[in-house]
């Protein structure tokens, strides 16, 4: 079985920074994609950011210059720093991996969610 964790979540104020982390276990052969999703009150899922086993990355226009996605693969871990935070980046933020596990196929996989806040 396969889990994602996500977290670093919390309350900030704007122009402030955090970083969020998600760490895969489980029998992991190999992770391909690992991508950050947010979804805000009355939103939609959307797509923050993305990076490759390879390290080719991807953001969404609103946050880039601001938020930074990298990863360690041999910790199996994922990272989103973010800073110059606004009120409207407040959102539940989500892991999203496809993951290899030993003897078994592909999975595409979500962690539980991380709230982040940005507020006077």
């Amino acid at each position: 079985q396969v889990q994602l964790v996500e977290s670093g979540g919390g309350l900030v104020q704007p122009g402030g920074s955090l970083r969020l982390s998600c760490a895969a276990s489980g029998s992991i052969s190999s992770i391909y994609a690992m991508d950050w999703y947010r979804q805000a009150p009355g939103k939609q899922r959307e797509l923050v950011a993305g990076i490759t086993r390879g390290g080719s990355i991807s953001y969404a226009d609103s946050v880039k210059g601001r938020f930074t996605i990298s990863r360690d693969n041999a910790k199996n871990t994922a990272y989103l720093q973010m800073n110059s935070l606004k009120p409207e980046d407040t959102a539940v933020y989500y892991c999203y991996a496809e993951v290899l596990p030993h003897y078994s196929s592909l999975l595409r996989t979500w962690g539980q969610g991380t709230q982040v806040t940005v507020s006077t």
